[in-house]
């Protein structure tokens, strides 16, 4: 027979290891009954929809350039020989641009010279044979027919003579072809041949910018291309300066777009302003009417799901969010224009978009918040 001593000696493991587990279990089940479950509520920005316009803005990018820019080259072919002019000079009416050897051209003034003296003497010669024909006529010493040839021969020769005084001014002129020479005030843009270099006549050497009006081209595509006529008013914004805005005009709008490109270029005058230098970079600013009612949203409103643009609707009453597709109209510098999808009074969620999820619950600021964090959107547009 055991005793207790015995008894309470060998069973005092097990009586341990069973006490620990009730109270693991009685603490397990404390935690149960105390624990619940607690749904995340989001606080969301949001900005409501308020109004829809019917016009949208296009912005096309461009450079600025003279309105007239001259490609000069020599009226006659030949070996450049010099080239004065350097990109950047500014030139001025008769400022000598390049030259081209002069030789040939030379020779055939040379040339014309003598065939114009041997032109003038037959005329002196048939002249007196002229006057010596018509004195033996009135004498009867001659015919009538002697007189008239001799007549007829000295008029061949004033004519053999004017040809060779042609021919010798356009032998001069090509002699003064042989310098390229500035037509108009300007400023030199590209040189397109050099010292050595053989050209043919109208070849272009020279690249002048003219003084005076200056314009910006634009490439529109043809989607747009009907919102464009010459005289529309539009805005020119610069990129090196943001405070320079200047008022342009629609000058010209072509009538084919480009073969390669496919889109049509548009020129658009710029007012006189010395802060306006040749290729600066402009961009233009056209409001259009786009027969659409549209509404504004923020470019951090807009989302995608499965390839399609979305944005999440906030339900006031339920306070969730739900996807809705939506279909852009157009990128503008403060936001998206959107076609469809949207109307007046909707609650978007305009930050966080990659944090939602169909049917979240968020906390949706109060009216008198949205109004002013409206109003604070529209001022920094």
């Amino acid at each position: 027979m055991l005793s207790f001593r015995s008894f309470n000696t060998s069973l005092r493991p097990l009586f341990s290891l069973a006490l620990v587990s009730l109270i693991g279990a009685g603490l397990a089940a404390c935690s149960e009954a105390k624990t619940e479950t607690v749904e995340a509520i989001r606080p969301v920005k949001v900005v409501e929809i308020a109004k829809t316009d019917t016009t949208r803005e296009l912005n096309y990018s461009g450079a600025v350039k003279a309105r007239t820019e001259m490609n000069l080259g020599f009226r006659v072919g030949g070996k450049i020989t010099e080239r004065v002019a350097n990109i950047g000079d500014r030139v001025k009416p008769g400022d000598l641009l390049a030259r081209i050897d002069p030789t040939d051209y030379q020779l055939a003034v040379a040339s014309a010279e003598a065939n114009l003296a041997a032109a003038e003497k037959q005329v002196e010669t048939a002249r007196l044979t002229d006057q010596r024909a018509e004195q033996l006529y009135s004498r009867k010493f001659a015919s009538e027919a002697q007189r008239e040839q001799a007549a007829l021969a000295y008029k061949q020769a004033a004519s053999l003579r004017d040809a060779a005084l042609s021919s010798l001014r356009q032998a001069e002129n090509q002699v003064g072809y042989a310098e390229l020479r500035s037509d108009q005030s300007g400023i030199v843009t590209a040189i397109n041949a050099d010292t050595g270099q053989v050209v043919g006549a109208g070849t272009p050497v020279v690249a002048v910018a003219v003084d005076g009006e200056k314009e910006v081209q634009i490439a529109v595509p043809e989607l747009d291309i009907g919102k464009f006529s010459p005289g529309k008013a539009v805005k020119v914004s610069f990129w090196s300066d943001d405070k320079l805005v200047l008022d342009g005009k629609v000058r010209e709008v072509a009538g084919s777009a480009d073969p390669q490109s496919r889109t049509f270029p548009v020129r658009v005058s710029l007012p006189d302003d010395a802060r306006v230098l040749l290729g600066m970079t402009a961009t233009i600013a056209a409001t259009v009417d786009s027969g659409e009612n549209l509404v504004s949203i923020p470019l951090s409103a807009l989302a995608k799901q499965e390839g399609k643009e979305i944005v999440w609707v906030v339900d006031a009453a339920a306070e969730t969010v739900r996807a809705r597709p939506i279909k852009v109209a157009n990128f503008v510098d403060d936001g998206v224009q959107v076609a469809d999808g949207l109307k007046p009074g909707d609650l978007v969620v305009a930050a966080g978009t990659q944090f939602m999820a169909e049917n979240l619950k968020v906390k949706v600021p109060a009216a008198e918040q949205r109004a002013a964090s409206n109003e604070t959107n529209h001022a920094v547009r």
